[in-house]
Parts: C-alpha cells; sequence; structure tokens
C-alpha cells in the first residue's frame, strides 16, 4: 500500500547519499538513506508494540531530529502523532493520556516514573527516546 504522506517526505527514489538534515555546523546528521533506515527500525518497533494504522502515539520528548524521524516512522505506519509539550505537568499529561488513548506513548527517560504514574489507559506501551535516540524504543 502507497503511503503518500511518508513517500512525500522521504521519496523512494531520491538519492540515498543526499543530505536530508544538516547540523548547526554545517556537516550532514542525516542522510535520506539513513533517515529511511532509521524511520524503518523505529516503524518496525512501534507495529512490534501493535501500532496499527489509526492508532495514537503520544509523544513527549524534547526537539530534536531523532524525534523528527519518530515523526516520519508514525506517519510511516499510518499511526497518529500527538506531541507533547515538554513542560506539561503530571496532571496536565494525565488528562492528555486518558483523553487520547494512545496505543504508545513514547517520553524521556526523566519523564517515565511520572508518565507510568498516570498512563492507565489499558494495553498501553511506555516507551523512552532521549534526544540521541538512546532509550527503550529503539
Amino acid at each position: 500500500m502507497t503511503n503518500h504522506l511518508f513517500d512525500g517526505l522521504l521519496p523512494p527514489d531520491r538519492d540515498p547519499s543526499r543530505p536530508m538534515l544538516i547540523a548547526k555546523d554545517g556537516s550532514v546528521a542525516t542522510t535520506y538513506g539513513q533517515a529511511r533506515d532509521r524511520t524503518g527500525q523505529y516503524a518496525q518497533a512501534l507495529a512490534s508494540l501493535g501500532v496499527k494504522p489509526g492508532d495514537r502515539v503520544l509523544v513527549q520528548v524534547e526537539k530534536s531530529a531523532e524525534a523528527l524521524l519518530l515523526y516520519l516512522a508514525v506517519i510511516r505506519n499510518g499511526a497518529i502523532f500527538l506531541p507533547l509539550n515538554t513542560a506539561y505537568t503530571v496532571s496536565e499529561l494525565e488528562y492528555f493520556i486518558q483523553d487520547a488513548e494512545p496505543k504508545v506513548i513514547v517520553c524521556s527517560p526523566l519523564r517515565l516514573d511520572s508518565i507510568r504514574e498516570v498512563a492507565r489507559v489499558p494495553g498501553v506501551a511506555i516507551e523512552t527516546m532521549d534526544a540521541d535516540g538512546s532509550g527503550s524504543l529503539r
């Protein structure tokens, strides 16, 4: 099945060595080929957690290249990306989690304990991801 949104952002015929993300110092941070590979890894990880098209993936991580790749992976799976501000309080998180009924929550490792406290949605998986991509999701 064609995923027009994902393929529009990461065209399959794009030169895989072409830069997609450039670091602040001007160096190539991620090529299109690397982005396709990493979004595939994240998409597979999400699928192994039961994420199907139309499911919600709630994300509360710092802004980073890896967060962008996670966004693309969610789209690649046909799921819905729900970003949450990292400054939300625990009670605000509880509201959003209960209201959204996500299949998966991805949060900063530093927020894991508070997310676990309020994530009382049956069957929700909670994974972590840091700005460098490390964490349980990878």
